[in-house]
């Protein structure tokens, strides 16, 4: 049996699901198992075939244990990467360990067991695009220290990520990093992973940061950005199915951002710093 693990039961992580899922194992997890539970529920009443796991992606105990669970179900052939806190919702240590550490840890336990011809998605955000030039040495830190000492490196001390804001642009560049350098190592097993950093997308998450104190200035990105829009979870659902499918074979270790043109606003257009 082909499995599909998705990690993070929310809006994005399904729209990829349900367009790649089909006639496949579904395994999904997620940190809460009422998350996993509504989750099944919609996909399951939908006609695919879906089990669920509890996971924190911060830990790797856990990440292996779901690995074990995924691959006593059959061969792991796709993996979506969809779990993460926003800065509304977390202190920018804990992004650090979720959302920068757990990704890395997740790309490192499943590209151990990835089939040949199988492929990853990692979401990441627009936000990493908002971090000024990186150097060589910091690009290399984020994309290939080793998991287990990727949060002491120099960049990352408390002093000097110092608000959650920041702590998010940190790590969602450093997904991108990452899944390059993984890129490597899983080409080795015949499979493939890219990242895809969308925009104001409207899911739960997305309406957190809408209520929250950076709730204006979003919505002002919206109005001035070329789509003039939020995007949907099926639109981010579509690019997913083509990178996870045989149409998207020949592309691993990208990024595709799709943010409605709010990255062009910010580095040309009217949100660009005065």
């Amino acid at each position: 049996m082909s499995v599909v693990v998705l990690i993070g039961a929310g809006s994005i992580g399904q729209a990829i699901a349900r367009r790649v899922g089909a006639g496949r194992q579904v395994v999904l997890a997620d940190l809460r198992q009422e998350n996993a539970d509504a989750a099944a529920k919609t996909l399951s009443d939908a006609g695919f075939k879906v089990t669920t796991a509890i996971v924190d992606v911060s830990s790797r105990a856990s990440v292996h244990a779901l690995v074990e669970t995924a691959t006593a179900l059959g061969e792991v052939s796709g993996v979506i990467h969809a779990a993460g806190v926003s800065p509304s919702q977390a202190s920018p240590e804990m992004i650090l360990k979720v959302d920068l550490y757990g990704t890395a840890l997740v790309l490192e336990e499943f590209g151990n067991v990835i089939a040949r011809g199988g492929s990853g998605v990692v979401i990441a955000s627009m936000a990493g695009y908002r971090l000024p030039s990186l150097s060589a040495e910091e690009n290399a830190a984020l994309a290939t220290t080793p998991v287990d000492e990727l949060l002491d490196i120099p960049m990352l001390k408390p002093e000097l990520v110092k608000d959650s804001g920041y702590a998010y642009m940190v790590s969602k560049r450093g997904n991108s990093l990452r899944v390059m350098a993984e890129a490597v190592r899983w080409g080795k097993r015949g499979a493939r992973v890219n990242t895809i950093s969308p925009g104001i997308i409207f899911t739960p998450l997305a309406k957190d940061e809408m209520d929250g104190p950076r709730g204006a200035g979003y919505r002002h990105m919206l109005e001035v950005s070329a789509a003039g829009r939020g995007g949907t979870p099926d639109e981010v659902g579509t690019i997913g199915a083509l990178l996870m499918g045989s149409d998207g074979a020949f592309i691993t270790g990208s990024d595709f951002l799709m943010d409605g043109g709010v990255t062009a606003a910010y580095w040309y257009g009217e949100l660009a710093p005065k």
